[in-house]
């Protein structure tokens, strides 16, 4: 324990370490939290003095665009998305552009290409909400169904992965319970997948020069003096990573939280995931999507970091350290899309690879000849990555010390 707290003090006396986790803190929670609700993504439109031209008022449209969804709110039925899209078609008629910007009519929107596709004409610029015959839209769970299977037979997605997937789906509840979507569907769709990416760069950072910056120090031929120190060494700093991972997850998802609670209160946390994507097949509601997405950030985080302190110990030089570290963030993420699917899918197990908006998706790995779905496999990988990590670790430290 002393040389824990020896080594963790260490770590944070460090300027660049509090400069880099103070850069991560404002950007996540000012920039990607209380901004991108009060101005990005809600503030309304047409403020031309703003360079994202959005007025600086997003809490009170996020109140307004709640209220609206209230006379929808209960259960999705034909009768209700019938009439949600005749409100949209009424509202437009009067010629008042700004108020449709407060009927949800992007997920809308999104339902109707998915269930309807054969009345979405290809030859206008308007959306279905716009000229869909409301009276034509009915069967929308027997159509989602269908557009189901309709996606799995254009994806190959065939046999046993097939019947393991739609059973997948035999779970999710019908009828679908509706709330104003747009909300979630930032914070699932978008803020999210990203929210392990800014803690990963803090990490390489501030854990790269954990073990290769003895040397620059000069303290590594002092800890071959101790009796067993490098071992007990290795083992204090590989804890204090993971702690310093932890710790920073958890300086950034509270607060992240919070500023969530504000803006968005906890109304539609019992909504199934499928009102942002219809053909999702995950039987989980939001606030067990946002839960899956917070964990799958936390293990990628703790795995990335056991991997970037198992290059640190690989090293003298902190500076091939840091090169190292960013290479594993990054090099995945850019050649990914250009290596096969299966490929695809093995890079993706990669801590900080994959993404946590794969719920939404249907894809499947064949393990010992089972298909198991994606996201269970991505979600626990990291953790052995990490435990994987902390032999290695101690065995290389020890080796590179001795040589």
């Amino acid at each position: 324990m002393e040389i824990f707290l020896a080594e963790h003090k260490k770590l944070w006396s460090k300027k660049y370490v509090r400069i880099s986790v103070l850069l991560c803190f404002v950007y996540m929670i000012i920039f990607a939290g209380i901004l991108q609700f009060q101005w990005f993504t809600f503030g309304s439109p047409k403020d031309v003095t703003s360079a994202f031209g959005n007025h600086f008022d997003g809490y009170e449209v996020i109140r307004e665009r709640q209220e609206y969804a209230e006379q929808f709110h209960g259960v999705l039925t034909d009768e209700t998305l019938s009439d949600m899209v005749s409100d949209y078609q009424s509202i437009e008629k009067n010629g008042s552009y700004d108020e449709t910007k407060k009927t949800d009519w992007s997920v809308k929107t999104s339902w109707l290409e998915t269930l309807f596709p054969e009345l979405k004409q290809s030859d206008t610029y308007l959306l279905m909400l716009s000229y869909v015959d409301p009276e034509k839209l009915t069967d929308i769970y027997e159509r989602r169904n269908k557009a189901i299977e309709a996606f799995m037979d254009a994806s190959g997605i065939e046999g046993d992965e097939k019947e393991y997937l739609l059973s997948m789906n035999e779970k999710v509840e019908i009828p679908f319970s509706y709330v104003w979507t747009e909300g979630w569907r930032t914070v699932l769709g978008d803020s999210l997948p990203d929210f392990g990416l800014m803690i990963a760069i803090v990490l390489v950072v501030c854990l790269a020069p954990m073990f290769s910056g003895e040397w620059q120090t000069k303290t590594g031929a002092m800890i071959l003096t101790m009796k067993q120190g490098w071992r007990k060494d290795a083992l204090a700093k590989l804890a204090v990573g993971f702690s310093f991972t932890i710790e920073i997850f958890l300086l950034i998802a509270i607060p992240n939280i919070i500023v969530q609670m504000v803006y968005l209160g906890a109304s539609g946390w019992d909504a199934p995931i499928q009102c942002i994507k219809m053909i999702a097949i995950a039987p989980m509601n939001m606030v067990q999507a946002e839960i899956y997405e917070y964990l799958f950030a936390l293990f990628g985080t703790l795995g990335f970091a056991g991997l970037v302190m198992l290059i640190s110990s690989l090293s003298k030089n902190d500076l091939l350290s840091i090169v190292g570290g960013f290479a594993l963030l990054f090099v995945p993420m850019v050649i990914s899309e250009y290596l096969p699917y299966t490929l695809q899918l093995i890079v993706s197990l990669i801590p900080m690879a994959g993404s946590s908006a794969d719920i939404f998706r249907m894809n499947t790995l064949n393990i010992f000849g089972k298909a198991v779905w994606l996201p269970y496999v991505e979600l626990w990988t990291p953790l052995i990555f990490m435990i994987a990590c902390i032999p290695v670790t101690v065995s290389r430290w020890a080796k590179i010390q001795k040589s």
